[in-house]
């Protein structure tokens, strides 16, 4: 058990982040909805039934979607695009989806490469771009969710002050909700290209993250 935990604490670490986080986020949320709520004397909601609020669900799916977007479009964009330099960049000569031999795949792939890596075809082609396809999905499922919840809610606000609720449709061409998804967009395309532009200059000692200290600014990270 103390190697399998040592083996997957990174995962474990940030998956117990995440549970914290979320449960902060949905008692503070909680209590701010009822504060709100009283305000304007509405209904209260018991925690319980916060939870499965839209008003909880799409502010969790608001920040999930543009999270697996930044990392479907991270993924795409560091296949063909380089930064000199750069620890999240691959080497300039790498550029591209690089030789089979380099993939160990098909022919070249090893006794211990997954199966789908060396019988070609279909399948082969599916896991080759598994981790894009995946993360992708995932992006559209939340966007989806917190169109949706945002949708519910929006509708919600609509009848409390005697107004008719709109469609889906006509929901997603409304200004508050692009607003609220660009807001979230161009945070994580922020973080990204900071990222990027960092670590050709700054470093820290043992993390997968930064080149080794003493690694000059302008050698790329796989290149070393």
């Amino acid at each position: 058990m103390k190697r399998w935990l040592n083996e997957n604490s990174l995962s474990i670490f940030f998956f117990a982040l995440l549970l914290l986080a979320l449960l902060g986020q949905s008692i503070a949320g909680w209590k701010d909805f009822n504060e709100d709520a009283a305000t304007h004397h509405s209904q209260l909601l018991s925690y319980r039934r916060y939870l499965v609020s839209s008003d909880f669900g799409e502010g969790v799916m608001e920040n999930w979607q543009s999270e697996f977007l930044q990392f479907s479009t991270f993924i795409l964009a560091t296949i063909w695009l380089l930064q000199k330099g750069s620890n999240e960049s691959k080497s300039l000569e790498d550029q591209g989806l690089e030789s089979e031999k380099k993939q160990r795949m098909k022919s070249f792939a090893e006794p211990r490469s997954p199966l789908w890596a060396k019988v070609g075809g279909l399948r082969t082609a599916l896991y080759a771009n598994s981790l894009l396809i995946v993360m992708t999905a995932i992006f559209l499922l939340t966007w989806l969710a917190q169109s949706l919840t945002g949708w519910n809610q929006y509708n919600d606000e609509q009848q409390e002050h005697d107004l008719a609720p709109v469609a889906w449709a006509t929901y997603l061409t409304r200004p508050e909700f692009w607003s609220n998804t660009f807001e979230n967009w161009q945070s994580e395309f922020l973080a990204v290209g900071t990222m990027a532009v960092f670590t050709i200059y700054l470093r820290q000692r043992g993390s997968p993250e930064s080149k080794p200290v003493g690694a000059p600014h302008d050698e790329t990270a796989s290149s070393g």
